[in-house]
């Protein structure tokens, strides 16, 4: 037992990054993501797992998650109660502490999720939970839901996270922090608490360029509703006198308290998730040096077990070195398309499994799923439905598969759903179209190992990344995007996939990229799929051998231990 304690004390004493994310979508059966954010925090922990990265990571355990989805006959969404018991996943931690909210003192415990990597070495992953007796029902409630409730509710949670964060790390006993990466500003209020705990007792009081020195900042969307931001008389009522507001003004904001201004003040390294999207960030936010390290995904998760298999027997020590991907090329291509076939059938089962659509496994199955959000432009492939079918009735057939949850309060999200589920009925036969219900990290690894084509149609630049074609790239599937996000270093035309639409927007930029698209499917993808087999297998094995031998989260991490982490 002894032996035992001073090993835990050990583990502890080595971790020196502590990570922060609102959303860590780690297993499908702990609801604690709603999309890519969370999918990319559980990517990157499982990376510096099998790369020993010494981390911890903090999030909240919103013990009734993000919602089931349930679409009625009519196309609309509608938003059911999702309950999962942690105890069946997670082990409670018997520390707690508190953090001040509108006065109350409100009581924090926690639970510890262990992520294993390849070589066994273990991160722990640190829910945070006011789920307890301690509270009044309303606080218990404010670990409950994910993306839940009013400004005020949200900046509670926020409080939780970062202030709350710091304190329940240092009575488990991480106390050799050196880092502090905050995966996006929802919790840069850690700075706060690290502010308040450097205090000198002498002018300056404020130790900021100390608390800079500690943090590192990860800014992931270009589009400014998606920074948080909130107004000075709900931070007093919040957050009271925890930090004067003239210090709050300077590192925050002048007008509103805003979370990413707050944390760009508030670190030495800055990032955004793509090439271009660092560059976007840059001219978003002058006066600060954002440098860019490109998302990615984790190799070993999102290969199905079709391909891993094939990579086994042909590319030894993927899962380790994932840039030796690359030698995809020497694959013989039958055993590609064979293997890429079974993926297929494994998904066209499901499908009609689950909703009786009776899609086959001849047709060209092209896959779009992701959080439904306007921009994302789902609904742009039925832009001109009469020209689609001309394309399925004269060059070959098509089938898609759509999944994709939209915010409870975006109605303009599910008002395309609604659209994508009305015009999917005006085909009938001439087109089989799917709406999955309940998108979620099961189907998705599903449905990027399945389709023959993966499309993504954002509204430039409003994708700073994506990382869901980089999850069918791993499993030799092309892409066919609009230039934005991941997909301008990913995508060489013709090689790894195709892009939609010109380098520059154009007045009526959904017509012009529907056409683009339109133009790609009738006169290029379509015939190569039915007519140049050999052909497309190639695209497939340079999709794997150039995209996912780069765009894996070994590398990114990696990235970050060299950039922002200054580890050796």
């Amino acid at each position: 037992m002894v032996s035992a304690a001073r090993k835990i004390i050990r583990r502890r004493r080595e971790r020196m990054i502590a990570y922060f994310s609102m959303e860590i979508g780690i297993d499908s059966h702990i609801r604690t993501y709603s999309g890519g954010l969370g999918i990319l925090a559980g990517d990157t922990i499982r990376s510096c797992a099998d790369l020993n990265v010494p981390l911890v990571c903090v999030s909240l355990l919103y013990k009734k998650g993000y919602f089931n989805q349930k679409i009625d006959e009519h196309g609309q969404q509608h938003e059911l109660p999702y309950e999962w018991d942690p105890h069946e996943l997670l082990k409670r931690l018997p520390q707690k502490v508190s953090v001040t909210i509108e006065g109350r003192l409100v009581y924090i415990q926690a639970w510890r999720y262990v992520v294993v990597g390849a070589n066994g070495y273990q991160i722990p992953v640190i829910f945070l939970d006011t789920d307890i007796e301690e509270n009044t029902e309303h606080d218990r409630s404010l670990s409950y839901y994910l993306y839940g409730g009013d400004q005020k509710y949200r900046l509670s949670q926020e409080v939780i996270l970062g202030i709350g964060g710091v304190r329940m790390l240092q009575v488990i006993g991480y106390e050799h922090i050196t880092r502090y990466h905050m995966n996006e500003g929802h919790s840069s209020l850690l700075t706060l608490e690290l502010l308040s705990q450097n205090k000198k007792e002498v002018e300056p009081y404020w130790d900021i360029d100390g608390v800079r020195q500690l943090c590192v900042f990860t800014t992931h969307t270009p589009v400014p509703a998606g920074h948080d931001q909130f107004d000075y008389g709900l931070v007093a009522q919040v957050l009271g006198d925890f930090i004067p507001v003239d210090l709050l003004k300077t590192v925050g904001g002048q007008d509103k308290l805003n979370m990413t201004h707050l944390a760009l003040n508030l670190s030495h390294y800055i990032n955004g998730v793509a090439k271009a999207h660092g560059k976007i960030s840059q001219e978003m936010f002058p006066g600060y040096h954002i440098d860019s390290i490109t998302n990615a995904v984790h190799s070993a998760t999102w290969v199905c077990e079709h391909f891993k298999n094939l990579y086994d027997k042909y590319i030894r020590g993927w899962r380790n070195d994932p840039y030796s991907l690359r030698y995809a090329l020497s694959i013989p291509r039958e055993e590609i398309w064979a293997t890429h076939q079974a993926a297929k059938k494994e998904l066209i089962d499901y499908v009609n499994s689950a909703t009786g659509a009776g899609l086959d496994c001849d047709t060209l199955t092209i896959g779009f799923a992701r959080r439904a959000a306007a921009y994302k432009r789902a609904d742009l492939v039925l832009f001109d439905t009469n020209r689609l079918i001309n394309i399925a009735e004269h060059t070959g057939k098509l089938q898609f598969i759509f999944s994709g949850k939209a915010h409870p309060n975006d109605n303009p999200g599910k008002e395309m759903i609604k659209h994508i589920i009305s015009v999917s009925r005006q085909f009938k036969d001439k087109i089989k179209v799917v709406y999955l219900e309940n998108y979620d990290i099961a189907q998705a690894k599903l449905l990027t190992a399945g389709t023959d084509l993966w499309l993504n149609t954002p509204r430039r630049p409003q994708e700073a990344s994506g990382t869901s074609g980089m999850k069918a790239a791993h499993n030799g599937i092309p892409s066919l995007s609009i230039l934005d996000g991941w997909w301008i270093e990913g995508c060489i035309e013709g090689l790894t996939g195709w892009s939609i639409g010109q380098a520059a927007d154009t007045e009526n930029i959904d017509a012009d990229n529907a056409n683009s698209l339109y133009e790609k499917l009738e006169k290029i993808i379509v015939p190569m799929f039915y007519h140049n087999r050999q052909s497309w297998i190639d695209i497939m094995r340079h999709a794997i051998a150039i995209n996912a031998s780069f765009f894996n989260t070994h590398r990114m991490v990696q990235q970050y231990v060299l950039n922002a982490y200054f580890l050796y």
